[in-house]
C-alpha cells in the first residue's frame, strides 16, 4: 500500500516494524528471560490510528474505520518525532506517515524503556471505552515492580485529563464531529532504581483495547526545589496580545544559586510561541533590580513553540534566587495570543508592554510596560537548583490569597514559606501555592478544553498529577478544600472519598498527606445549615483520620471558628464576606501548622 506523508509537517510517532498483539503476546516470556534485551516500543506498532484528511481509509484506529486527523495534530503543534513535556515528563512522539503503525495494543509486551527517575508516564488512549490493566517494571538490580494503567477512551473519556484534544475524527464517510483526546497517564516507580524493561499491561476481557503510543522514565525533581509555583486555573480570552512583553512579578520561597522557569501552554488548542525569557530580581514596579538575565530552552534556543497541551523548561541559568523575594518574568510573544491559560486570581500585580513593542525582557528599567494585570499567564513555575524539596499547599479560594492584601504576599502558604526559611532546625523546604479560587475536590468548575469565562479549575483529583506529583522534588502534600463541594451540593461522603483517592495517590508516590479541616461559612449566602452539617461529616472524618488514611491533619476549622458561635469564622479573622478569612485570619492559619508536621519521617 503506498503510504502518503502528513502534509508539510506532519508524521507522527517512529516508524517501525509492526508486531501482531498475538505474537507479541506469546513472545513476553522469551524476551524478558533470553539473551534479547525486549525492543523499544516503535518496534511493537500494530495498529494504525493517524489518516490524512485525504485517505481517511488508510488508519483504523477503533476498528470501526475511524482514525485520529493528522492535520489537525499539526495544527495543535504535534509534529512527528517531537518530545513533548507533559506533566513533567518527556514523551517522543512517533515518528510515522499516515497510515502507516503508530501505536500498540497493549497485551503484555516487554519494552526496552531505560532510565531512573519517579514515574513512568505513557502516551495512551482506548478505544471501546475506558481501558485498564496491570503491568510489571524490571529494573536494573534484578528487582521488580506492578503498576495498574487505566486509559480513557479517545472519544469520551474527561477532557479535564486530556493532554491534547483533536476537534474532528475521520472516518470512512469523512469527517465527524467531535473531540478526539489522546491523554498522558503516569503511575509510580521503585524511588532511585534504574529502570531496564517494562512489561505493558494485559487487560480484561471486558474493557476496551488499551493504546499506547509513546512511554518514558519521568525524573522532576533531582537536585532541584521549587521555590514559586501557579496551577493553571482556565483557558480564557486575552488581549489580543501581538508582539508585547509580559512582565511577571512572583515571590521566591527557597532560594539557590541557578534557576529554571516552566512555560505551560495547558488546556491550550493551538501552540503558543515564545520569542524570549529573561529573570531578574524585582526593584520597584515593573522595574528590575539589575539587568536581566536571559533564559534559553533546548540546550540554548532563545525561543520555543510549546504545543498544544504541553509545557517547556527553561535551560537552568546562573542566576541566585533570593529567598522570599519579588523576581520579574519576562515573556515575550512575537505572534498574536488571543487566549491563554492563566492563573486568575494572582493577588498581585504584573505588567505589559505596549502593543508592537517588541522584545522588552531585557529591559531593566519598566517604563515599556504601560499596562498591568492581576493575573498570571503561561508561567507556572520557578525552580531552583538544590535545596530540600517542596511542600505543595493544594487549595481552594483561602489559599490562593483571595481577600488578602494585593501584592503583599500574604497568603497563608506564604506564611509559611517565611517560617520555613527562618529556622535551621527542619528542611528549608519551598513552599509551592497551588490554590486556585472556587475550586472543588470532586467536580470541575472548568472542563479543561476551550475558551471559557471559568477560570475555577479542573477538580483537584484531575489536577494533582500536574499541581502536585509532577512537582519538583515534591515531599508533602498539604490539602486544604471542600468547601465549595458541599457548598455546591456534594455529599459528605463524596468529599470524603475524594479525600481518600488523593492520599491514596499521592502516598503511592511517596509523599506526605496532611489534609486540614474545613473551615466556617456562616453568613456567606448560600452557606445553608444543611451545607454546615456537610462541613461538619466532613470535618470529623479528616480529625478521625490523622495517621490512618492521613499522616496528619491541620484543624484549620479550629483556628478559624468563633468559640462562640463554631459554625461562623471568629469576626477578627473576617474579610468580610464570611467565607475568606482576611490577613489576619491568613496569618494566623499559617501561624497554626506546626512544622514538624510536614516534615516526612516525623510524626
Amino acid at each position: 500500500m503506498r503510504v502518503r506523508r502528513w502534509g508539510t509537517a506532519l508524521t507522527l510517532l517512529l516508524a517501525a516494524t509492526a508486531l501482531p498483539a498475538t505474537a507479541a503476546g506469546t513472545a513476553t516470556a522469551a524476551a524478558m528471560h533470553g539473551p534479547h534485551r525486549p525492543p523499544p516500543l516503535a518496534k511493537l506498532f500494530d495498529n494504525r490510528a493517524v489518516s490524512d484528511n485525504s485517505w481517511p481509509d488508510a488508519a483504523d484506529f477503533d476498528g470501526a474505520g475511524h482514525s485520529l486527523s493528522a492535520q489537525d495534530l499539526a495544527a495543535a503543534g504535534w509534529s512527528p518525532g517531537q518530545v513533548l513535556t507533559l506533566d513533567g515528563a518527556r514523551l517522543r512522539l512517533p515518528h510515522t506517515a499516515p497510515g502507516a503503525p503508530d501505536n500498540v495494543v497493549a497485551d503484555g509486551q516487554p519494552v526496552a524503556v531505560p532510565g531512573r527517575g519517579e514515574a513512568l508516564t505513557f502516551l495512551v488512549a482506548a478505544t471501546g471505552g475506558e481501558a485498564f490493566g496491570t503491568g510489571t517494571v524490571h529494573y536494573g538490580d534484578g528487582s521488580h515492580s506492578t503498576y495498574e494503567l487505566t486509559a480513557p477512551d479517545w472519544r469520551s473519556g474527561p477532557l479535564s485529563t486530556k493532554a491534547v484534544a483533536l476537534p474532528h475524527i475521520n472516518g470512512p464517510g469523512g469527517q465527524l464531529p467531535g473531540a478526539a483526546r489522546l491523554y498522558a497517564v503516569t503511575v509510580a516507580l521503585r524511588a532511585g532504581r534504574e529502570v531496564s524493561s517494562v512489561v505493558l499491561p494485559e487487560t480484561t476481557g471486558a474493557a476496551g483495547a488499551l493504546h499506547v503510543f509513546a512511554l518514558s522514565v519521568r525524573d522532576t525533581g533531582r537536585g532541584r526545589t521549587g521555590s514559586w509555583a501557579a496551577s493553571t486555573a482556565g483557558y480564557r480570552a486575552v488581549g489580543p496580545w501581538t508582539d508585547r512583553t509580559l512582565r511577571l512579578v512572583v515571590h521566591s520561597s527557597a532560594g539557590g544559586p541557578r534557576a529554571r522557569i516552566r512555560i505551560a501552554n495547558t488546556f491550550a488548542a493551538m501552540p503558543v510561541d515564545i520569542g524570549a525569557t529573561s529573570i531578574a530580581v524585582r526593584g520597584a514596579g515593573a522595574a528590575a533590580e539589575h539587568t536581566p538575565v536571559p533564559l534559553t530552552f533546548g540546550k540554548g534556543h532563545t525561543g520555543v513553540r510549546i504545543p498544544a497541551g504541553a509545557e517547556a523548561f527553561s535551560d537552568p541559568v546562573g542566576f541566585t534566587v533570593p529567598t522570599g523575594t519579588d523576581l520579574l518574568v519576562s515573556i515575550h510573544l512575537p505572534g498574536t495570543v488571543t487566549a491563554a491559560p492563566v492563573h486568575q486570581e494572582a493577588a498581585q500585580l504584573s505588567y505589559l508592554s505596549a502593543a508592537g513593542s517588541g522584545d522588552r525582557t531585557t529591559d531593566t528599567g519598566g517604563a515599556a510596560y504601560p499596562e498591568t494585570m492581576t493575573i498570571w499567564p503561561f508561567l507556572t513555575g520557578v525552580d531552583v537548583e538544590g535545596g530540600p524539596g517542596s511542600v505543595v499547599a493544594l487549595g481552594d479560594s483561602i489559599t490562593d490569597g483571595v481577600k488578602s492584601t494585593s501584592g503583599t504576599n500574604r497568603r497563608w502558604p506564604d506564611v509559611l514559606a517565611r517560617r520555613f526559611q527562618a529556622q535551621h532546625t527542619l528542611p528549608r523546604y519551598g513552599v509551592l501555592n497551588q490554590g486556585i479560587s472556587a475550586n472543588r475536590i470532586v467536580t470541575d468548575r472548568y472542563q479543561g478544553d476551550g475558551v471559557s469565562t471559568d477560570t475555577g479549575g479542573v477538580s483537584a483529583q484531575h489536577r494533582l498529577e500536574r499541581d502536585v506529583l509532577a512537582q519538583p522534588s515534591a515531599r508533602t502534600v498539604v490539602v486544604f478544600e471542600g468547601i465549595n463541594d458541599v457548598r455546591w451540593g456534594t455529599s459528605a461522603d463524596e468529599v470524603v472519598a475524594g479525600l481518600r483517592a488523593l492520599a491514596r495517590r499521592a502516598h503511592e508516590r511517596g509523599l506526605r498527606v496532611v489534609v486540614a479541616t474545613v473551615a466556617p461559612c456562616e453568613g456567606y449566602p448560600d452557606c445553608t445549615p444543611a451545607v454546615e452539617a456537610r462541613r461538619q461529616a466532613v470535618n470529623a472524618f479528616v480529625r478521625d483520620n490523622a495517621g490512618a488514611v492521613f499522616d496528619a491533619t491541620l484543624d484549620f476549622d479550629a483556628v478559624l471558628r468563633d468559640p462562640r458561635r463554631p459554625q461562623r469564622m471568629l469576626p477578627a479573622y473576617d474579610s468580610g464576606d464570611h467565607l475568606h478569612p482576611g490577613d489576619a485570619g491568613l496569618q494566623a492559619l499559617g501561624d497554626a501548622v506546626d512544622l514538624r508536621a510536614l516534615v516526612p519521617g516525623r510524626s
